[in-house]
């Protein structure tokens, strides 16, 4: 059995990849004082593009993500960056879910797993 680590820190790996599957760890937006729901979900969404290819795998291929929002009344908002990232008739078994996230202006959290 081979795991891959990518992008490893001394708590987390930003990618674990094992066989076929790809495991991202929660992402938040680095530049997250001051910017929107909708700001926070686009930065977040180009790093998972980013972990992703790193992985040799693509948005197309997401089977479980999960999104944690400061306030799931901004669901709306987040959803709008959401459903234009999502490739057409590619959309993954999701959850999205209200939780106290690191701080106060960490808004959005995306978690994903994808195949290879």
């Amino acid at each position: 059995m081979t795991i891959q680590r990518i992008d490893v820190g001394a708590r987390l790996s930003k990618v674990v990849v094992h066989a076929d599957t790809v495991y991202l760890a929660g992402l938040t937006a680095d530049e997250a004082a001051g910017q929107s729901v909708a700001a926070q979900t686009q930065e977040i969404l180009a790093a998972i593009d980013a972990l992703l290819a790193k992985a040799g795998t693509d948005k197309s291929k997401l089977v479980q993500p999960t999104i944690w929002l400061q306030d799931i009344r901004t669901v709306d908002e987040m959803n709008k960056i959401w459903d234009a990232w999502v490739p057409s008739g590619c959309a993954p078994a999701r959850a999205c879910i209200e939780a106290r996230l690191q701080s106060p202006a960490k808004m959005v959290e995306i978690r994903v797993t994808a195949a290879r």
